[in-house]
């Protein structure tokens, strides 16, 4: 059997493991779960270990097939790439302030927390403008040929 045959029929279990434990829940339904610790434990543990274990594979085969492809691949361009993402979030981390703020909740947010929070916020915005900017660069490119 070929790997693609086998991640097919693993992925078929795991996915009819989770229907059942989904309808599990489902025929116990919402207001009997949430009344009872137990049932918390006996219906929504499975399913999220299932869940679990499925983010790890994938976690897994991504940090995989990245490595692999890093090797295959042209190493140049892919550290030009995360270089400049990494410029990017610099510059965001300059260009954010941190103050000390209190939460809805009335917990304290540090002023490194705020700072890293804006930081996110900022690179965000430069990348989505940047994916807006050639996205437009492209459709005038297409328009002009």
């Amino acid at each position: 059997m070929t790997l693609h045959k086998v991640l097919k029929y693993l992925a078929l279990v795991i996915g009819v493991i989770g229907m059942i434990l989904l309808g599990r829940i489902i025929a116990a339904g919402d207001d009997a779960i949430k009344a009872s610790a137990d049932l918390q434990g006996s219906y929504l543990d499975p399913y999220m270990w299932i869940a679990y274990l499925v983010l790890a594979a994938v976690i897994v085969l991504v940090g995989i097939f990245v490595i692999v492809g890093l090797f295959r691949g042209n190493i140049k361009n892919t550290i030009i790439a995360v270089g400049s993402f990494l410029l990017i979030v610099i510059v965001a981390y300059v260009l954010s302030d941190g103050t000390a703020k209190e939460l809805k909740d009335g917990s304290m947010l540090s002023a490194s927390g705020d700072h890293w929070v804006g930081a996110g916020l900022i690179t965000f915005y430069i990348l989505a403008g940047i994916a807006v900017a050639t996205m437009v660069f492209s459709g005038i490119k297409k328009l002009a040929k």
